[in-house]
């Protein structure tokens, strides 16, 4: 069986040297949209994307931590993990959490340790849920899990794994926003280590069912953390504690995504869904904690 819990389980953890700089924070951001001015009757740039793309302005957006030092141990890595191999077409990213222990640096260097840490049987699929630790020179910056999605791979007798789904927010939301995606995103985005051919090939895109090429989900996941620090946070990504999501259908470049957000109690919680498709369901069961 090409997933065989036990071993992917068992086996040590792989742990590497990350390092990123100003340059790559800069092309995360605008991988994922900042620079954009929401008035497109101005030709100046929204002096709030500045603390996005300039240098002696910039801060860290925490999502930030699932790209940095990429080629270093992560998603990818977790499929060549022992008692994993599968087919790269059938992988689908499920769901993402990052806690953040303290504000990313602008630039720095860190050791990333990743294992998986647990394999779940959800019938017609696997779920590998990849834990990557990362610390600092100072301590601990930031614990991502991602869930990686297999299917065909289910049917072995495993634990299903708990729920991710939340309770829906009641009442209407506290903000409503809309984020257009460029046609070229997907190839933009990529840039910042996530090479799955899925996001560029028309080719590959069909081989694993898909129409033509998807946007990387973790693209849309960090828009929508975007969307909400600048409007219910006011700007202030330190305030950022943790983010989790569960990615619940495709979006393609050129659509226009919708983030719904309500407020609570030191959280967020947001839908997202696809406009030019009667908003299909894009990211569900979506929370932001903050201080």
């Amino acid at each position: 069986m090409p997933i065989d819990a036990a071993l992917a389980l068992a086996a040590e953890p792989r742990s590497g040297e990350i390092s990123w700089t100003p340059k790559d924070v800069q092309l995360y951001h605008l991988g994922v949209g900042a620079g954009a001015n929401p008035d497109k009757h101005s030709p100046a740039t929204d002096p709030d994307e500045l603390r996005y793309s300039l240098e002696s302005r910039l801060h860290v957006l925490p999502s930030f931590a699932t790209v940095a030092g990429a080629g270093s141990p992560g998603v990818i890595s977790g499929l060549s993990m022992p008692g994993v191999d599968v087919d790269l077409a059938h992988v689908l990213h499920g769901g993402q959490a990052v806690e953040i222990h303290r504000p990313l640096p602008v630039e720095g260097t860190a050791t990333a340790t990743s294992r998986i840490a647990a394999v779940y049987d959800k019938g017609k699929a696997a779920v590998l849920v990849m834990r990557t630790e990362v610390i600092g020179a100072e301590g601990p910056l930031w614990t991502n899990d991602a869930q990686i999605f297999v299917r065909g791979e289910g049917g072995f007798g495993g634990d299903r794994g708990p729920s991710a789904r939340r309770e829906p927010p009641a009442g209407e939301p506290d903000k409503v926003v809309e984020r257009p995606i460029r046609e070229d995103q997907a190839l933009l985005y990529r840039l910042s280590g996530d090479w799955n051919p899925l996001h560029a090939d028309p080719e590959f895109a069909k081989v694993a069912g898909f129409e033509r090429p998807i946007l990387h989900g973790l693209c849309t996941y960090g828009m929508t953390l975007k969307a909400v620090v600048d409007t219910l946070l006011g700007g202030d990504v330190s305030r950022v504690r943790s983010y989790t999501t569960r990615f619940a259908g495709v979006v393609y470049p050129g659509e226009t995504l919708r983030i719904r957000m309500w407020r609570g109690d030191g959280r967020v919680q947001v839908s997202v869904t696809a406009v030019d498709r009667d908003d299909a369901p894009v990211l569900a069961d979506t929370l932001v904690e903050h201080s």
